[in-house]
């Protein structure tokens, strides 16, 4: 969005002959640590295959650069030679100027009461000087849009908070410092620096940022909040640090200009799940004028096409449920938000705020055997378990782009998954029921899904729900649980997302009922070949694949609770089951798994063990490996599509022409070959992949396969020509043939690829009918 912003302000000035202020300074990212360096360096080998110029350099560069910066504390820099300065006001006129010349009405002091909606459409605005008809209606409010989206008569829930951000802008210096002196960020030490009319203009992200009140309150009073010396003082001692000739310059005014954070610290895009033609982009973060350009162009073609041309799910606004919105939750996450910008981000961080929202009944339990957490849609999933006598506090501090302390307690868990039993809870997932009184569900869903659901009553099905263009919008598993009801299991952060989509494709027909179902059911996964002892002792039913085959679904009692749904799968890859326990029985269920497990080894684990198989068993994840853009012939799931059963469904179409004309990008498992896991930086997701020397690439996901002793890396291959960048045809022949390397932080490592699991190398066969029966569909 920042490169699309930077070409579009470059010509704007031209296109609408108004000034913009744009100068091309060129930016650079200062690193105190080792730690923050390594950060800029895999930012670095991003850019540079995405055709952003950009290079690491020694602090002695940097002087060279920007002679009023000391570099006495540095170990390295990023430097971005094509990044620019804006004036952000002039920016926004000379947009507007353009619009209006192209037949856009502006009305200036408008003030908006709210949004007309009937049926569950826009119908127009109510504004102080009446109303306005319209389809569409884009909320870009910044820090308004909290209370403008609650002001409609359909309420539409956009979470972010407003918080005071400072800045302090001085006098000229003796000698002015010229308009094109590259632009500093120092994150170690929470700063900004640029020039300013010969002086300079500096801000930065404290680390107690001051959430704004806006409720009830008018936009001009808000716009003259006041100067606060006292709290930008440890930003102003880390701007004379890093420039001390500042020291005698006169500060001309510091200035308290608000700002509108959201809960993950990206902005908010896309239509509300509730309001059709209702569109949102606010949220900011602070970089409003960066994105701006880039933003706007991906909402327009999402308002205009239906979708934007890129895979914008984690700036969706349907990524967040109705609990971020609470006020008190936002307050608080924006507090912890704010600093994190200029924090160091290593992998797998978790916020610390809004946590312990929605838990599993098992929570408490969990926590009391050592289980350290993660958060996915405010949901608490464990991440692993401590065992006792472990140093808890010097684990949660392993903050690391290298081996992480949890390794041996990972690999002992995914050791107990493949040897004896592991209980995952897994209780985050999207449960959805649909049932109907006729045949109208079964209709619906072999419309809105791309596998056959038509199988008999307690069978599995993993499928696809696709788009027009065959990509997927989710990816579930769907139990047949009578000829006329189903049961639906998807991706954690799928619950708003999926349940939009469906309405939106589902007829108005009151004989059809969808129901989200998922705080009905805890979900407890029994992964490994003692899972079948476990659950045939409880059950006094023998659960062997010969009485209870694959991929099969059926309610029984387990211990003295009834009406468990059973499922024989686990995403994975391993033999077991899934336990789907309505939640008054969870506590009994899991006490009785643990207490008769515990002559078959049985042990608590958590979603790094799950991660770690599933990649080693090549299983794409959605979110991360598969999205809208990503359709099953790319990876390798054509065996999950009914084309040839002559039933229509939605991306048919598409699949066929797909099918005929061959795939531009398919779906690779990598295995790192001269790396060494113990000394080497670890790839964890988005390092580029280079084919034979040139770029193919990036890596969707990765983990330590404990079985292999290595990496595994999973990411799509694509093919162009050298000299028109045009998108060739990528067959298997062209993966098996290529040298591969993987570039983590600007070191390449060797790589081989693979288009089937590595579990062939050892039963030399491929496992096509294991990976269907044990088919993984990313949580």
């Amino acid at each position: 969005m920042a490169d699309y912003s930077n070409k579009l302000y470059q010509q704007l000035e031209q296109e609408s002959g108004i000034k913009t202020g744009y100068v091309k300074t060129g930016s650079i990212s200062l690193a105190q640590t080792q730690d923050r360096l390594i950060s800029l360096k895999r930012i670095a080998s991003r850019l540079s295959v995405m055709g952003i110029p950009c290079e690491i350099m020694a602090p002695k560069q940097v002087a060279q650069l920007h002679p009023l910066i000391n570099i006495h504390d540095l170990v390295g820099a990023m430097y971005v030679p094509e990044d620019a300065v804006v004036s952000s006001a002039d920016v926004s006129l000379a947009l507007a100027n353009a619009a209006s010349r192209n037949g856009v009405q502006i009305h200036e002091w408008t003030s908006i009461s709210h949004v007309t909606v009937q049926k569950g459409c826009v119908t127009g605005v109510e504004t102080d000087r009446g109303q306005i008809e319209c389809q569409y209606f884009v909320n870009c409010a910044g820090q308004w849009a909290y209370e403008l989206g609650l002001s409609n008569e359909e309420p539409v829930s956009i979470p972010l908070h407003g918080c005071e951000h400072f800045y302090l802008l001085t006098r000229p210096l003796k000698k002015p410092l010229e308009s094109n002196m590259p632009t500093i960020v120092d994150p170690d030490g929470r700063i900004y620096i640029r020039s300013w009319q010969g002086g300079i203009l500096s801000g930065g992200f404290e680390k107690n940022p001051k959430p704004i009140f806006t409720e009830g309150r008018n936009q001009l009073e808000i716009q003259n909040l006041h100067e606060d010396w006292d709290h930008f003082e440890p930003l102003l001692s880390s701007l004379l640090r890093r420039m001390p000739a500042l020291e005698a310059l006169e500060i001309m005014q510091l200035v308290n200009c608000p700002e509108s954070f959201t809960p993950d610290m990206r902005c908010i895009m896309g239509e509300s799940p509730t309001v059709q033609g209702y569109f949102i982009l606010a949220g900011m973060n602070s970089a409003g004028t960066s994105f701006g350009g880039g933003a706007g162009k991906y909402l327009a073609e999402w308002m205009v096409n239906g979708c934007p041309s890129e895979n914008v799910w984690p700036l969706d606004l349907k990524r967040f449920g109705a609990l971020q919105s609470s006020r008190t939750f936002l307050r608080h996450r924006v507090m912890e938000v704010m600093p994190l910008i200029y924090d160091l981000k290593v992998p797998r961080w978790d916020f610390q705020t809004g946590r312990q929202l929605r838990t599993s009944p098992l929570y408490d339990r969990l926590d009391a055997q050592g289980a350290r957490w993660m958060e996915k849609h405010g949901f608490e999933r464990p991440k692993y378990f401590v065992p006792p006598g472990k140093d808890l506090l010097a684990l949660d501090q392993s903050k690391t782009f290298y081996k992480p302390d949890w390794f041996d307690i990972v690999g002992s868990e995914v050791k107990c998954c493949k040897e004896a039993v592991c209980v995952i809870d897994m209780s985050s997932f999207t449960k959805f029921e649909i049932s109907s009184t006729g045949d109208q569900a079964l209709e619906v869903l072999q419309y809105l899904f791309s596998n056959d659901l038509d199988v008999p009553v307690g069978h599995i099905v993993h499928t696809g729900m696709l788009n027009e263009e065959g990509g997927y919008e989710n990816d579930c598993s769907i139990a047949r649980l009578n000829k006329r009801s189903f049961f639906m299991i998807s991706p954690t952060d799928q619950q708003v997302h999926c349940w939009a989509w469906l309405k939106k494709h589902m007829p108005n027909d009151s004989n059809l009922l969808l129901e989200d179902v998922t705080w009905k059911y805890t979900a407890l996964n029994l992964i490994g070949p003692r899972a079948v002892d476990v659950l045939s002792e409880l059950s006094y039913v023998p659960m062997t694949p010969e009485h209870f085959p694959s991929l099969f679904c059926k309610e029984m009692s387990v211990g003295y609770a009834n009406g468990i749904r059973v499922m024989s799968m686990t995403h994975t890859g391993e033999p077991g089951f899934m336990l789907y326990i309505p939640i008054e029985y969870a506590l009994h269920v899991y006490n009785e798994l643990m207490s008769v497990g515990q002559k078959y080894g049985i042990r608590n684990a958590g979603y790094y063990a799950l991660r770690s198989l599933r990649i080693e068993k090549f299983f794409a994840f959605w979110g991360q490996d598969l999205d809208t853009f990503t359709t099953p012939l790319e990876c390798g799931r054509e065996f999950r599509v009914k084309l040839d059963k002559g039933t229509d469904f939605i991306g048919r179409d598409a699949l066929m022409q797909q099918k005929q004309d061959g795939v531009c990008k398919r779906f690779t498992m990598f295995i790192l070959e001269d790396h060494d896991t113990d000394l080497d930086l670890w790839p964890w997701w988005g390092e580029p992949i280079y084919r034979n020397g040139h770029y193919v690439g990036k890596t969707t996901s990765s983990a330590y396969s404990y079985t292999l002793e290595r990496h595994v890396c999973l990411g799509f291959v694509q093919n162009f020509d050298e000299e028109t960048r045009e998108a060739l045809v990528v067959t298997p022949d062209f993966i098996n043939r290529g040298e591969y390397e993987i570039d983590i932080a600007g070191q390449r490592f060797q790589a081989k690829a693979k288009l089937y699991p590595f579990s062939s190398l050892f039963t030399q066969r491929r496992r096509k009918d294991e990976m269907e029966l044990s088919g993984y569909h990313g949580k």
